[in-house]
């Protein structure tokens, strides 16, 4: 306990180390905010840690492999599950505990919000109310299911960390360089089909944004990413075993009625096969919804899921389709990951238990969208009720 107690409060001062880096990067960075994130985020490792004790938990799975590793470090050395024992052997060799490395990755999901502030804030000065009088991102910032799910030892922290350090130094790739390398590496060696949608929404969001960006830019982001994605197509296709498939299309669709029928078995399995398209969607992004909650936590999750479905709702009008395909690059992007990934994980989701673990990576970027949304609309009509004050003024003038 007292290795935690010392890793939080070392955490806390590497903390105010990189806030005075990037304050003096970014006039908008508010210490004092994201601090307070840090003492929430750090409550949920506390209750995630309660959890993992008292129901089974991959932290324990992980940290029984590398407890057990009797090879060298690099022997744990792959993709997807692997990568994590890979990762995480080396801060036991040096004497962490299991709550130690639970303290650890959950810095690391902090440090994906500490991104995540950035990426919004840069691109999205305008503040926007929401439900009468709540502050947007300060709610898209707290909620409470996307801090469980990343504070804990697990991909769950580690992939919402490089999916945000990604999207941050996308904006601005030529300065960012050494953040969007890491972020891709963390991304494709902990979920490769991940880094595909990643890569896929950043080459059709540079290619089709509304800003005029140079040319050399956009064929660096396609060449690299394009690139990228053919170097290592073996091992993406190898999650779902499709390395040898002479039918891709074909033989995706077995697989995931495969693993769809082996999740559905468990406690909290939904059989999703026979839903049409839209409803798997709806399952996804926003079940459960109480009455099929699985579990007490299923119910808390509930009340977040409401909040997402009420705010998806604001999108839901007529000029969203033309915002969409009028929108800079960084916006598109965003919109092409969360749909795209949306759409294969409903081809293999069907337990509502890990549903809610794994669309926590893809919801900020929905978020980062509806906020746009939100904010260019009040811009707009600022803009407007400026002019026809402006406008008055004149013909004040005139009368007088």
């Amino acid at each position: 306990m007292l290795g935690v107690f010392f890793l939080i409060v070392l955490f806390f001062l590497l903390n105010q180390v990189i806030f005075g880096v990037y304050s003096h990067r970014h006039s908008f960075f508010e210490k004092k905010k994201l601090n307070l994130l840090y003492l929430y985020h750090i409550i949920f490792y506390g209750v995630y840690s309660w959890y993992a004790y008292n129901n089974p938990s991959d932290s324990k799975r992980y940290f029984k492999v590398i407890s057990s590793h009797t090879g060298g470090w690099f022997d744990l050395f792959g993709t997807d599950t692997h990568f994590i024992n890979f990762f995480s052997y080396p801060f036991y060799q040096i004497g962490f505990s299991y709550d130690m490395l639970m303290v650890t990755f959950a810095w690391f999901g902090y440090l994906g919000f500490v991104y995540a502030y950035m990426f919004f804030r840069e691109k999205i000065p305008v503040k926007v109310k929401v439900f009468r009088n709540i502050d947007l991102f300060s709610l898209i910032l707290f909620l409470p299911n996307m801090h469980f799910w990343t504070a804990s030892l697990g991909k769950g922290s580690a992939i919402f960390l490089g999916l945000m350090m990604f999207t941050y130094a996308i904006i601005k790739p030529k300065s960012r360089i050494i953040l969007l390398i890491l972020g891709s590496i963390i991304i494709y060696y902990i979920r490769p089909h991940v880094f595909m949608f990643v890569a896929i929404g950043t080459v059709l969001g540079y290619m089709s944004g509304k800003e005029k960006l140079p040319f050399w830019q956009k064929a660096l982001v396609f060449i690299s990413l394009g690139g990228a994605l053919i170097l290592v197509q073996d091992q993406i296709l190898a999650v779902m075993n499709l390395q040898d498939s002479e039918n891709i299309i074909a033989d995706f669709q077995e697989q995931s009625e495969e693993r769809a029928e082996d999740l559905s078995r468990s406690g909290s399995g939904v059989d999703m096969s026979s839903y049409p398209i839209a409803f798997k969607l709806f399952t996804f992004w926003f079940r459960p919804l109480f009455i099929d909650a699985p579990n007490f936590l299923g119910i808390i999750t509930s009340f977040e899921n409401l909040i997402y479905l009420l705010l998806f709702i604001k999108i839901l009008k007529k000029d969203f389709i033309k915002f969409i395909r009028r929108s800079p690059a960084i916006v598109k992007m965003s919109f092409v990951i969360f749909i795209s990934t949306s759409f294969a994980m409903t081809f293999v989701m069907s337990n509502l238990g890990i549903i809610m673990r794994q669309k926590s990576m893809v919801m900020y970027f929905l978020f980062f969208v509806i906020y746009y949304y939100l904010a260019q609309k009040k811009y707009t009509r600022i803009k407007r009720l400026k002019k026809l004050r402006e406008q008055r003024i004149k013909e004040m003038e005139v009368a007088v």
